[in-house]
């Protein structure tokens, strides 16, 4: 876990460093194209079922209601000129790089639930997966991302629960990476 933890911090200051005028671009760009706040911060579900604040570049209206993308009736008609480009790419993603600093996400686990998940939150809780820090990425990310259904994608964050190693990890990322590269996986 320290080591972990190490590479979490080193990476994620790489990544600030490395994107920051990137982010200022999008920052921008989120500005420009639709009124409101460039970051959105999301209630979310943390390591023992801890909530916390997540940032994310805002891809949605601000009018959308606070609920998982998947329950919108139309998730398209609440996104922004930009919103569809900024979830396929990714790079509404990059703020969070401010959670792996503070210690409340790592690069690898469980994406983090919504706060009023429940049926996502108990089914974690009842795997113990809510005993993992939430991730950037994840095994179950990388094995489907907004397709998975509810049991499927635990049954994934348990296998990682299980299977959790740097070289792991590592798989995961460079997964990750091929996959944001094709942006497959992104209903919305």
């Amino acid at each position: 876990m320290v080591m972990k933890r190490a590479v979490d911090v080193f990476v994620s200051l790489c990544g600030c460093v490395i994107l920051a005028i990137p982010m200022v671009i999008v920052a921008l760009a989120v500005r420009l194209t639709s009124p409101g706040p460039a970051i959105y911060w999301s209630r979310r579900v943390g390591k023992d079922n801890s909530i916390f604040l997540m940032p994310k570049f805002r891809t949605m209206r601000t009018d959308t209601p606070v609920v998982a993308t998947h329950l919108l009736t139309d998730p398209s008609r609440h996104l922004t000129p930009i919103g569809g480009f900024l979830r396929k790419s990714s790079l509404d993603e990059l703020p969070q790089l401010w959670c792996i600093l503070k210690g409340e996400m790592s690069l690898v686990g469980p994406r983090p639930a919504l706060f009023n998940q429940d049926d996502l939150i108990a089914a974690r809780t009842e795997a113990g997966v809510h005993a993992l820090k939430p991730g950037l990425t994840g095994w179950a990310q990388v094995n489907g991302r907004d397709e998975l259904e509810i049991p499927l994608k635990v049954a994934y964050d348990a296998e990682y629960l299980r299977r959790q190693s740097f070289m792991f990890d590592l798989r995961i990322l460079i997964l990750t990476a091929l996959k944001v590269a094709g942006a497959r996986g992104v209903s919305h």
